[in-house]
């Protein structure tokens, strides 16, 4: 793995486009997909359901399935392009220098196996250390998570809740201290309460581990407040990029105009007055 150089982003996408291809014809998904993120930065990708989000987020972790292809572009990865990289290659690359949480956090565990032993075996896929050391480290990121240890290293996931998992997929995403999170979704199935709590914890990892976030979302008001930049998409493409303060401030693109404007609002009473604000504030 090439060791990435200082002012160097972590993640390059060039004009990515992505196609369904089904007995011989082509119909596209994405095109002209160009954006950027750089060390302890978090870049949002928000727009509408089907717009590509998602897909993008699965192109650069590498999970695409068929019949969705890249057909142009490149994806860099610490300056390697993975559209060219050997399969073996990418595919060590993904749990350890790439880590991904998604909407689907029950999906990224064997039902049958307990937590605990799922950990240990992704800490040993990536790391040559015993067994008695990988669970160490699976116990302490289970207190990172703010979990209770011991309980929840044996445990099946069924025997835990929602929030509980999908702090469980967040440490084993981090544990590695990957260079990139990959969060698609990562808080869409959860309560309010939670899916801030897992927002909250998911900020306070990323300064710990200083890695780069990709945050794919429709909730435009947790990207105003969690990222430093945004990617508005429409329709497969790119729209509008800027950071946060210009994206809520000074939109130029009439759908980031239109997100905004749908945005909900909050009210604040101030003794008998009610006073409006921009709930993104």
């Amino acid at each position: 793995m090439k060791k990435l150089q200082e002012g160097h982003p972590v993640l390059k996408v060039n004009q990515l486009a992505i196609s369904v291809l089904n007995k011989g014809s082509i119909h596209s998904i994405t095109e002209d997909i160009t954006f950027e993120i750089h060390i302890g930065e978090t870049l949002a990708i928000v727009g509408e359901s089907g717009s590509g989000k998602s897909i993008t987020a699965s192109a650069i972790a590498s999970l695409l399935a068929r019949p969705l292809t890249v057909t142009h572009g490149q994806i860099l990865f610490q300056g390697t392009n993975l559209l060219e990289a050997p399969a073996r290659y990418v595919k060590s690359l993904r749990g350890q220098a790439i880590g991904c949480v998604f909407q689907d956090y029950r999906g990224s565990f064997t039902p049958f196996i307990k937590v605990g032993h799922q950990l240990v075996e992704v800490i040993r896929t990536h790391a040559q250390v015993t067994h008695a050391e990988a669970k160490k480290m699976a116990m302490d990121w289970l207190h990172r998570v703010k979990l209770p240890a011991e309980r929840s290293f044996r445990s099946y996931p069924y025997q835990l809740s929602g929030g509980q998992l999908q702090r469980i997929a967040l440490a084993a995403a981090l544990m590695l201290k990957p260079a990139l999170l990959v969060a698609d979704e990562p808080i869409t199935a959860l309560d309010v309460i939670t899916g801030r709590a897992i927002m909250d914890l998911m900020e306070d990892l990323q300064r710990e581990v200083g890695c780069a976030i990709l945050l794919i979302s429709h909730d435009l008001r947790q990207v105003i407040k969690r990222s430093h930049r945004i990617a508005v998409m429409q329709n497969g493409r790119l729209v509008e990029t800027g950071s946060r303060d210009q994206i809520r401030d000074d939109p130029q693109h009439p759908y980031t105009q239109a997100l905004l404007r749908a945005c909900p609002r909050i009210t604040r009473k101030h003794g008998p007055h009610i006073q409006e604000t921009g709930m993104w504030r």
